[in-house]
């Protein structure tokens, strides 16, 4: 695959993770953003622009900015607090390529707790096992380097970083395998959730348990990679025109 056809790609997978989150529920307003590390170009990044509504983006809309956030390709804006919680993730130990930030209700509600954990009582929880890091300092908005810089510490290395009463930061090594991270991370804060409603005990499951079903599941990345297919596929089907490129 030649560059020019991998950043095409990379415009249309982040295009269909951006209409399947608000599809979903996980999107919030005009707000929150997913970026991408632009595949064979080095500093640089697609992102979502401001001001657009994450069901009306198209490939075409995704701005390509450049590691002091300048507008490289691209018709929009980049929305500020966007690229000082993305840019300082991609520049991070982690480094993912993929980095989705969402206020999505369940998980974001878990944030909303003193001592807030997305506890081992769900088989959906059991994905996240040992893969997740909480950042427990609100700051107010993300607005320069240092505290960009000092969210991605906290995620340390972790794909999952719950913000204190802010919302979730997932990151992966591709659109696919975050998305779908990020989807099974709700519906398992969202079971949590429910189930704490009851007033009742959570049936929280051993170390042992626990650990060994997250490597388990660990090896499911083919998974990932179908249920990404399958979304774009619905796509095409019900949003004709979805993935133009102009």
């Amino acid at each position: 695959m030649s560059g020019t056809e991998a950043l095409v790609r990379a415009r249309i997978d982040l295009a269909a993770a951006l209409r399947w989150a608000t599809r979903l529920g996980l999107s919030e307003g005009v707000c929150n953003h997913f970026s991408l590390v632009a595949p064979g170009l080095q500093d640089r990044y697609l992102i979502n622009p401001q001001g657009r509504h994450w069901s009306e983006v198209s490939p075409a809309d995704l701005l390509l900015i450049d590691g002091k956030g300048n507008v490289v390709e691209g018709r929009h804006t980049v929305e500020p607090t966007a690229f000082f919680i993305h840019a300082r993730l991609h520049k991070s130990k982690r480094a993912p390529a993929c980095v989705l930030h969402t206020h999505m209700p369940f998980a974001t509600s878990l944030t909303l707790l003193e001592g807030g954990r997305l506890e081992p009582a769900s088989q959906n929880a059991l994905k996240f096992y040992g893969r997740v890091a909480y950042d427990e300092e609100y700051n107010g908005l993300v607005l320069d380097n240092a505290e960009g810089d000092r969210i991605a510490s906290r995620m340390n290395g972790a794909d999952v970083l719950f913000l204190a009463n802010h919302g979730v930061i997932v990151g992966g090594d591709s659109v696919a395998w975050a998305f779908d991270d990020l989807y099974y991370l709700e519906r398992a804060c969202m079971v949590q959730v429910l189930a704490q409603s009851t007033g009742k005990q959570l049936k929280r499951l051993s170390h042992s348990v626990a650990s060994a079903t997250a490597k388990q599941m660990a090896g499911e990345r083919e998974q990932s990679d179908l249920h990404f297919a399958a979304l774009k596929r619905i796509l095409d089907k019900e949003d004709p025109g979805w993935s133009r490129l102009d």
